[in-house]
């Protein structure tokens, strides 16, 4: 049982370490990928996305992705040696965004500035939500402590954003291990899951400390996933059926051609209506720890701008 925990932790771990793209750009999944893909001429990779004076002065949040293809973790550890700054705001924010002070907190006027605290993409890209509505999409990753700590606070949102708003997450497939809990994600998407057991699946990773991979094993990652879902009450055939449903390949194709559509090489971040880029440090207010709740009324904000266009 030592040993077992000690694997765990040790996959954990090596799951956690960042939460940005690993390796170089992914091959298209489909005909169509090129053409999206060369359709974004202006944005480029978080890292050089959003160029500002609050860069250098900031805790940043996500795992960037450095241009020789390695990985660079920017937290910062403040005079409280607290570590992890973006997991101690959300963890102070979220409860605090129930109450109306927090919510009188961020002003709806804030002069947000193009460039700064989001990038705009040019052209603007497709959306896929009917006419009338605004797309806002969340690139995350299961296993990525920033997603999960961030989750709470994005899902109180969904339930309180104007109707207009079409919200939709979108999971990363940069490898294995991402491909494995797309699928998860997509499996229970399909099965009408999704919604009562997402939590779940974040739970299982960053508090149970169960991977839910394997060792990145397609084959072994499917046991595991098994195994959790089973212990949630889910058919283990009717969980298989769906886990290898052309209806979960579809989207996770999907998924693959709008992360190169929208270059994310970090997670989490958010694209607004196919025409802005931004995540907590962009929203974030100069020299100051990150604050996730300027990244919801900037989502709001720019949601407004574009429903009265």
């Amino acid at each position: 049982m030592r040993v077992r925990q000690a694997s765990l932790l040790i996959a954990l771990a090596m799951l956690l370490c960042a939460c940005g793209r690993q390796g170089s750009q992914p091959s298209p999944t489909g005909a169509s990928a090129p053409s999206a893909a060369s359709a974004v001429t202006a944005p480029k990779p978080p890292a050089a996305r959003v160029k500002s004076a609050t860069e250098s002065k900031e805790p940043l949040t996500l795992t960037r992705l450095n241009d020789d293809g390695s990985e660079t973790v920017e937290e910062t550890t403040g005079d409280s040696g607290v570590h992890n700054s973006l997991l101690a705001a959300v963890a102070s924010t979220v409860t605090a965004a129930t109450t109306s002070t927090a919510a009188a907190a961020v002003s709806t006027s804030i002069a947000w500035q193009d460039g700064v605290n989001y990038a705009r993409l040019v052209p603007a890209q497709p959306t896929s939500v009917p006419t009338g509505q605004v797309e806002v999409l969340e690139f995350f990753w299961y296993a990525c402590p920033h997603c999960y700590a961030l989750d709470p606070l994005v899902a109180n949102w969904e339930k309180s954003k104007p109707s207009y708003v079409s919200f939709s997450r979108v999971p990363t497939l940069w490898n294995e291990g991402h491909r494995s809990l797309a699928r998860l994600f997509y499996t229970l998407q399909s099965m009408g899951k999704l919604t009562q057991f997402h939590d779940a699946v974040f739970k299982e990773i960053h508090v149970n400390v169960n991977p839910l991979i394997g060792s990145e094993s397609p084959s072994q990652a499917e046991r595991a996933q098994v195994a959790f879902v089973a212990k949630l009450g889910i058919s283990e055939t009717d969980f298989e059926k769906a886990y290898h449903s052309f209806e979960v390949e579809k989207s996770l194709q999907r998924a693959d051609e709008l992360a190169q559509r929208y270059r994310i090489s970090g997670v989490p971040t958010f694209v607004v209506n196919g025409k802005y880029v931004a995540d907590v440090g962009t929203a974030s207010l100069p020299s100051q720890t990150p604050m996730p709740e300027r990244l919801i009324t900037l989502l709001s904000d720019l949601a407004a701008q574009e429903h009265k266009h």
